[in-house]
């Protein structure tokens, strides 16, 4: 925190030293860089499609191909809807010093916030994924990082989980979902979860369902804390509030992505995440106007300034060298490096010059609902295109848990709402010129849980698309809707 220039530029030059004999190494000259600049001038960019050939002879059992060695543990990741799934490798060193390493971090923040924190005397359940031999090299495995961390969990912290290793790992998601509900609702000791909101949301339905139960502190009268991260909590908070309704609980935000543990929370007072920079990954960021550019430039961590966006770009101890994972963040502070998850490169809506981001989406949303009294479960939003000389708009399709009491009035707050966060919005909105007021459609409960099922992506890192410059998702859910309605 004191030092971050010091310790970025040593990371790099112990990624570059440990890597120069690798295949990738020797193609882009690693003994011979000595500099932050000397190393963006050796390597482009990269996207997973660059690397994907490289990582698939790493998981085939090729040896010293991106990083020395060979790689056993592939994170698979599918982000949002997308039918290609990716595989990140999992380096030894990369699980023990960068996701383990941040986990370990993540409890000394929790414990520094809570000192009554009761993690390692009572249970903490974590909803995991699962993990499957590589079918064309079964010495490999692939999974969601989540899952290849339960299983390499150090044995001091076994005791203290639930629930049993066995379950946790189930490949089958919608079976594991409801043996976590069957031993969950028995356990009186847990104070802590740890899950995606989107599927946490499922299991403490089921948990209620199950014990007849009005909220959850009857079920764990104990609980203390709710790590979470993979989408923003900011739709969810006040699901959880009346899920625990106590004053007393703690929500702890983490960014633990399948490339990297970047970021905790390390204030509860402050909705923003410290960069953690001595976990194996070197970051460089890609300003706003050069993102659409074929070469983009990235600055390294100490040229950024406060309240911009930027493209993530990482190089890790798992191979991955000056890779876009496609997250977008913005610095709340520079000292010590603090940012905010603001979305992903490829989830905004730019079709009439609006400049939508996911944040700006969050945000107006939590506040009409704060306005109104509903709750939002899942949502997606799209342009409309109208032809000839209409005029477009965007369209919300909103999955309420509880509904406002005029969703006219609802759509209007959220209009004005949006408008004061984004003033290209408010520009384009301004007096009907370019967008009319936006649209909600609802959809029954349980309409995106179904969708993702429909789609083979049940579990924590399958996520609903937020926001799509294009309509195929919203097309493909109301479709979907219209036949099982």
């Amino acid at each position: 925190m004191d030092h971050p220039k010091v310790y970025q530029e040593r990371l790099l030059k112990t990624l570059l030293k440990s890597a120069s004999w690798t295949e990738w190494g020797r193609m882009h000259q690693f003994n011979k860089i000595r500099t932050p600049e000397g190393f963006s001038q050796a390597v482009n960019i990269q996207d997973y499609s660059s690397l994907e050939p490289f990582i698939e002879r790493m998981m085939h059992g090729e040896r010293d191909v991106l990083w020395h060695g060979q790689v056993r543990w592939f994170s698979k990741s599918s982000g949002t809807t997308n039918g290609k799934s990716k595989f990140i490798p999992v380096t030894s060193q990369n699980l023990k010093s960068c996701h383990i390493r941040g986990t370990w971090d993540t409890m000394t923040m929790f414990y520094h916030n809570r000192p009554d924190a009761r993690q390692f005397e009572c249970k903490s359940l974590v909803m995991g994924g699962s993990l499957q031999r590589f079918e064309s090299y079964p010495k490999s495995f692939v999974g969601d990082v989540s899952a290849i961390m339960i299983h390499s969990m150090p044995y001091i912290g076994r005791p203290f989980y639930t629930p049993d290793f066995k379950t946790a790992l189930l490949p089958d998601f919608e079976e594991k979902l409801e043996r976590l509900a069957e031993i969950c609702s028995r356990e009186r000791n847990i104070v802590m979860i740890g899950g995606v909101p989107t599927w946490t949301v499922v299991l403490l339905r089921k948990i209620l369902d199950r014990t007849g139960r009005s909220n959850m502190l009857e079920v764990w009268p104990h609980f203390q804390g709710y790590i979470h991260g993979g989408v923003s909590f900011v739709p969810y908070r006040k699901q959880f509030q009346e899920f625990f309704p106590s004053e007393k609980i703690s929500y702890q935000e983490i960014y633990n992505a399948s490339e990297g543990y970047f970021g905790i929370q390390n204030d509860f007072g402050s909705d923003d995440l410290l960069l953690l920079l001595d976990n194996g990954v070197y970051y460089e960021f890609i300003p706003t106007e050069e993102w659409n550019q074929p070469d983009p430039q990235a600055i390294p961590l100490w040229e950024v300034e406060k309240d911009r966006n930027y493209a993530l770009v990482i190089s890790t101890n798992s191979g991955l060298w000056r890779y876009m994972p496609g997250d977008t963040v913005k610095f709340t502070s520079t000292s010590p490096y603090k940012i905010k998850i603001t979305g992903r490169t490829k989830q905004f809506i730019n079709a009439f010059g609006e400049e939508v981001i996911v944040e700006n989406a969050e945000m107006a949303l939590a506040m009409t609902c704060g306005n109104t009294g509903a709750l939002v479960s899942e949502y997606t939003v799209a342009p409309i295109y109208l032809a000839g000389n209409g005029k477009g708009g965007h369209q919300w399709i909103i999955e309420f848990e509880k509904e406002p009491s005029d969703l006219s009035t609802f759509a209007t707050l959220l209009d004005r709402n949006l408008q004061k966060l984004n003033s290209d919005y408010e520009a384009k909105r301004f007096k009907d010129l370019a967008l009319e007021n936006l649209v909600v459609k609802p959809v029954p409960v349980g309409s995106f849980h179904n969708w993702l099922k429909s789609k083979g992506k049940l579990g924590g890192q399958s996520k609903v698309p937020r926001l799509a410059n294009h309509r195929r998702y919203a097309e493909d859910i109301l479709s979907f809707v219209s036949k099982t309605v």
